[in-house]
């Protein structure tokens, strides 16, 4: 059994990458693997924004097309049309070597990975990124981040809502001026790491995309953790850091960059955590609260994105091994 992803979370959002696939899918349901895809459309695009190559189908899921109120997709309209299967290689073509992106981008992929296990296929993508959360992170000013909010922000004209390929349109246009003002804020992009298991029998199965903090807490860290954070001192690779619920960021941004630089994520405050984040640090519940019972140090989410771009060395998790150091002695890391 092999799995394929490099686990990594997140890139800066001036840093090169292999270009995206914009994708969107109509379903005749809300479950992937019960409900099926009855549209799909993906546009390769180059990492700057311009597209390379497209795909568009109808599809004949073999079922009932599910709410045509939203898609506007009957039985006898999609009677006929191609299989996922008949489609699946270009939709491979368009996605290889590229970063899948979707506005709720779990929805689409999750969906895209039921249909190609169906017809014993692999989707060649290894990243994807999520626009809602990126839109979150740029400070827009806006009532809500849906598709046709964005999209009116950015001055881009939505003609068929709920359609896979005007949809995609739509997301492909608004990619480019959002790429642009993440550059500009210098905030880092939501690419996260999917991952597909080939086992003995040849079958494919691809990995569900859970959120970031879902994961976070159960990944190991490679550093040992050196202990409380001290004012005036940088942070060291190994720290544990709490986020508490009060911050003006987003979880899976001050996440990111916590695995990035080498920190451990722990969702839970005791006499093992370094630093709690939070910008309200004199809240009555909470995480800031249980840090002040503890003495744990609080930072604002500010300081930490400041203090995270300096973090110096640990020591690496080996390093201990058949060391001096009792059990008792390791425990503390």
């Amino acid at each position: 059994m092999s799995s394929t992803a490099v686990r990594t979370w997140g890139r800066p959002a001036d840093q090169a990458g292999a270009g995206w696939a914009v994708v969107d899918v109509e379903t005749s349901g809300f479950r992937p693997g019960q409900a099926r895809v009855v549209s799909v459309a993906a546009l390769a695009l180059s990492d700057d924004g311009n597209v390379e190559k497209s795909l568009y189908s109808l599809l004949d899921p073999g079922v009932d097309p599910g709410p045509t109120h939203i898609h506007g997709l009957t039985a006898e309209m999609l009677a006929g049309q191609p299989t996922f299967g008949d489609v699946v290689t270009d939709l491979c073509e368009v996605l290889q070597g590229r970063t899948l992106v979707a506005h709720n981008v779990g929805f689409d992929y999750a969906f895209l990975a039921a249909e190609a296990e169906m017809v014993g296929a692999a989707l060649p993508t290894d990243t994807v990124m999520c626009t809602v959360e990126l839109a979150r992170r740029l400070d827009l000013g806006l009532d809500n981040l849906r598709l046709e909010t964005l999209a009116a922000h950015w001055g881009v004209t939505q003609m068929r809502p709920h359609d896979a390929l005007d949809d995609a349109m739509v997301l492909a246009q608004i990619l480019k001026p959002v790429l642009a003002r993440a550059c500009e804020r210098r905030t880092w992009l939501p690419v996260h790491p999917v991952s597909r298991r080939t086992w003995p029998n040849g079958r494919v199965t691809h990995d569900e995309l859970r959120p970031l903090k879902a994961m976070a807490a159960r990944l190991p860290c490679s550093y040992a953790n050196p202990g409380r954070f001290m004012s005036g001192r940088p942070l060291v690779q190994g720290m544990r850091v709490a986020v508490a619920a009060e911050v003006d960021r987003t979880y899976e941004e001050l996440i990111e960059r916590m695995l990035h630089a080498g920190l451990a994520f722990t969702e839970s405050v005791d006499q093992h955590t370094s630093l709690v984040v939070s910008d309200v640090p004199d809240t009555r519940q909470g995480k800031a609260f249980q840090a002040r019972e503890l003495n744990v140090p609080v930072m604002t989410s500010a300081e930490f994105m400041d203090s995270v771009v300096s973090v110096i060395g640990g020591a690496q998790i080996e390093d201990f091994v058949g060391s001096d150091l009792g059990d008792d002695q390791l425990a503390l890391f």
